[in-house]
């Protein structure tokens, strides 16, 4: 295994940490705020229940697979440039995003905003990872968490707020300031650590098979439970990434800088630890979305209100900071992952319990602190694993990877989650998911409803205990 050392003399690690604090925050803010003010702006446009998955879904799509193809880029030109044109670029974008004028602008500006979003995610954990030493990287990697529960605790407050007083632009406009801050503070403090550029080749035809083929699956999934199964589009979908995948495959293994390096999934520890983290971000992110919506659609909270109610998800994670920084060198990565993994299935259980017509707050509240504090526990010591167990001149592609990986569980769990809420709905109920109502509904509208969210629940369940079943199937050799 390889271990990190500090990269130059000259660099203060917590210095390049303000930096990559920064843009979580950037990024991490607005994603928890569009989650709570997602009702609002499909109002504001008038969009249909199938336009407004979108909303959240380009910015998704465009965001996970430009992760894998720039963790190569990072790797090949620089990873702190790469971050600082990041930063930039989601700045300018969100200035415009809250000046759109319909909602095919909106969703344009969005998946471009991701373009900036995945140059930040891509390169912000390996520049963490290049500039402290090895035996702080896991203090570091802690506060990296720390920061990002921080973000998601009052993203959705700050969505909710910004949205009931000011407008649902300026949960776009509030971030320029800060991305502002982030490029000229990022210019001053990156300036000693080195660029780690390797200047070798960039497989685009590798980048444009993985874009495709992922792109044409993610589209199936998402679009399959509204247009029907058997749709042009989601046979297209489905038939693109099937006949692209082996030429990927195939590609990657005789390019001669590929983009995905399959060399390093002989490592079965590494190989579950991802699966893991996968799972995880498929059963975690979801929870505030699903929440949120149900709070507003069922239990008729403001969007003020909902916004506080999802908290605490990130508060759970908060709490896991010190847990996991005392007992990270005391237990291995496979038992302290596979136990957080295990809080957060019993949080689930409690949420599927709670999600009833007549909403059990508290024990809503409890079931979502706990899927935060499981969370927590895990992702520090299966991110520290994955990021330590590469060479040095591969953490951008790893980092790329891991990013991937969990925006990927983010996809599919959006797309997977909302399609189980809907897809027992007519057009009418679909609507009041996505929109909020505060109309009347019958009784049966309202089982109806439940019921779908309670099923998703039990999805994201499922995936929590496989990825306590990959996380088991890792091993013993671990740290």
């Amino acid at each position: 295994m390889t271990q990190t050392t500090r990269s130059s003399a000259n660099v203060n690690p917590w210095l390049v940490m303000t930096v990559t604090g920064l843009g979580v925050l950037l990024v991490m803010v607005n994603l928890g705020a569009l989650n709570v003010a997602l009702p609002a702006i499909a109002k504001h446009f008038q969009a249909s229940a199938a336009v407004a998955n979108w909303i959240l879904l380009s910015y998704m799509l465009v965001n996970t697979v430009l992760i894998l193809v720039f963790g190569p880029l990072s790797d090949t030109f620089g990873r702190k440039q790469l971050y600082l044109l990041g930063i930039g670029m989601f700045t300018v974008v969100s200035l415009f995003v809250g000046l759109a004028t319909n909602i095919w602008w909106f969703i344009g500006l969005r998946a471009l905003q991701a373009a900036g979003g995945a140059l930040i995610i891509t390169n912000n954990t390996a520049l963490i990872t290049d500039a402290f030493p090895s035996d702080e990287l896991a203090k570091g990697l802690s506060v990296n968490v720390l920061i990002s529960s921080v973000a998601q605790l009052i993203g959705p407050v700050i969505g909710g707020v910004v949205t009931a007083r000011l407008g649902w632009q300026w949960v776009f406009w509030a971030g320029v300031p800060i991305g502002l801050i982030g490029v000229v503070w990022g210019w001053f403090a990156l300036r000693r650590l080195p660029s780690r550029h390797s200047g070798g080749r960039i497989d685009w035809l590798g980048s444009g098979l993985i874009f495709a083929s992922l792109s044409g699956l993610i589209l199936a999934l998402s679009e399959g439970s509204t247009l029907g199964w058997s749709s042009p589009l989601v046979i297209v979908g489905f038939a693109l990434f099937v006949l692209l995948t082996p030429l990927l495959i195939w590609q990657e293994r005789h390019a001669v800088s590929p983009l995905v390096d399959f060399s390093l999934f002989r490592d079965r520890a590494y190989t579950m630890a991802n699966l893991a983290a996968f799972l995880n971000s498929f059963a975690r992110i979801s929870v505030v979305l699903l929440l949120s919506l149900y709070l507003q659609s069922l239990a008729h909270l403001s969007v003020f209100w909902a916004g506080i109610a999802v908290l605490p998800v990130t508060i759970g994670m908060l709490l896991a900071t010190p847990v996991t920084g005392a007992l990270s060198d005391r237990l291995k990565v496979r038992v302290l992952s596979t136990a957080g993994l295990g809080v957060s299935a019993l949080g689930l259980v409690l949420l599927m319990i709670g999600i009833s017509p007549d909403a059990n707050h508290w024990l809503n509240s409890i079931g979502m602190g706990l899927v935060g504090f499981g969370s927590g526990v895990f992702l520090t010591p299966n991110t520290r694993y994955i990021m330590t167990s590469v060479p040095p001149g591969r953490r951008g592609f790893a980092n790329g990877l891991r990013s991937m990986l969990q925006n990927m569980g983010q996809v599919f769990s959006t797309a997977v989650s909302l399609t189980i809420v809907t897809a027992a709905l007519s057009p009418r109920l679909q609507d009041v998911v996505y929109k909020g109502t505060s109309e009347v509904l019958s009784s049966s509208d309202v089982h109806a409803i439940n019921l779908g969210f309670q099923y998703a629940i039990l999805a994201l369940l499922v995936a929590t205990v496989a990825g306590m079943l990959a996380s088991v199937l890792r091993g013993s050799q671990d740290m």
